[in-house]
């Protein structure tokens, strides 16, 4: 009976870690706010982050390409209303490019969302997070 119960449980985590490891996005809470992060549709990587800032919430998104020099343009929706746009380009050695905002703490829960577009290839990074 021991041997079953062990067996199941094995087959179970075996599994249910592969259909972990293909979660699109992951979260983490903490004292310094909420981060999420997850793949895009090719190389590069997106990160979200949002955190109080005096009554306020600030929210920082990262795009981390292959190389420098690529261009985005970026779109950061909250609560569905676009609040920020623009174009960036990756840049350093972490061919990355970073932008931040300050957004209205409204009441109960805000939803953020990331949608970039890599000009030369149409490679789109999609992110979100809750605060």
């Amino acid at each position: 009976m021991k041997a079953r119960t062990a067996l199941a449980a094995l087959a179970l985590s075996t599994l249910a870690l592969p259909l972990a490891a293909m979660a699109p996005a992951s979260a983490s809470h903490g004292g310094g706010g909420v981060r999420t992060h997850g793949g895009c549709q090719g190389p590069a990587v997106w990160r979200l982050k949002a955190k109080d800032d005096s009554g306020r919430i600030e929210i920082e998104a990262e795009i981390h390409g292959s190389q420098s020099g690529q261009r985005w343009h970026w779109v950061l929706k909250h609560n569905g209303s676009t609040s920020a746009k623009g174009n960036s380009k990756t840049h350093g050695s972490s061919h990355s490019f970073s932008v931040s905002r300050l957004m209205i703490n409204r009441a109960g829960t805000d939803h953020f969302t990331l949608h970039a577009t890599r000009s030369a290839t149409g490679e789109v990074c999609r992110g979100k997070v809750s605060f």
